[in-house]
């Protein structure tokens, strides 16, 4: 199984969106997914409609060996994608982390019991820097780093890029691959990119090659509300025809496929 997460340390910067819609198509494929919501804020467990009940286990209760993972996985609607869901009680577990000396491996070691069950795991980290986050990114065989084409984006790419640079230096806490940054938002009228998408990819690309050593911002998700018709209808941008909005969900999915 790889573990794959989705990061940037801000909010509205399409995390939960590409996680969704990378999932969907990995598991309209054929692939046996997995869906982590590590977010307390719980959107991809909204997304799916799954409803967490009283006393069902969630990611919280795995995090604390309170259960064992297989019990804290559910079926969702879709075919070959399950999910570990979460909700605001989650938040409970940064001190739980913060005091295990490993907390960085905790999900890492939570999720190998499962392993073998599925082919691919997709993480939702938090949109700030965290215990939680922490430990995501150290579950983590490769990131995937949505980031909005506007200011507050290119601030997020720059604290996310630390934040990894910092773990993969000083904690080896990551040693995986970074997919690409993901420019979300892209933001067109007619068949013209605006000015500020256009300038904002560009300083993307720039902030990229400075901490990474190379461009690899991949093809961008543009502004559309085709995304949200698509979750509330519960079907893949394919099955709406909107084969143009899916093409940088189908790049990231290939990138993902030839992990090894």
């Amino acid at each position: 199984m790889h573990t794959v997460s989705s990061i940037s340390l801000a909010g509205g910067q399409g995390k939960t969106t590409v996680v969704l819609f990378v999932a969907r198509l990995l598991a309209f494929q054929g692939h046996t997914v997995l869906l982590v919501d590590a977010d307390p804020q719980s959107s991809l467990t909204t997304f799916l409609g799954h409803t967490v009940e009283p006393d069902s286990p969630t990611l919280l209760e795995v995090l604390k060996k309170q259960v064992n993972t297989e019990d804290g996985i559910y079926k969702t609607q879709y075919d070959n994608l399950f999910l570990i869901p979460s909700d605001d009680a989650l938040d409970n577990v940064q001190d739980y982390l913060a005091s295990s000396g490993t907390g960085a491996f905790t999900l890492k070691k939570r999720l190998a019991s499962v392993a073998k069950l599925f082919d691919y795991c997709i993480v939702d980290a938090p949109p700030q820097r965290s215990q939680i986050c922490l430990t995501v990114i150290g579950a983590s065989d490769a990131l995937m780093i949505p980031i909005e084409t506007s200011v507050k984006g290119l601030q997020s790419l720059i604290r996310t890029l630390e934040l990894i640079t910092e773990l993969r230096d000083d904690q080896e806490a990551f040693n995986g691959e970074i997919l690409g940054v993901i420019p979300f938002r892209d933001r067109w009228v007619g068949l013209r990119r605006t000015t500020e998408s256009e300038s904002n990819i560009e300083s993307m690309k720039q902030i990229s090659t400075q901490w990474l050593e190379s461009d690899l911002v991949l093809p961008s998700i543009r502004e559309s509300e085709k995304f949200k018709q698509a979750i509330n209808k519960g079907l893949t941008l394919h099955q709406m025809n909107q084969d143009d909005l899916a093409y940088p969900i189908e790049v990231i999915v290939e990138k993902i496929k030839r992990l090894k």
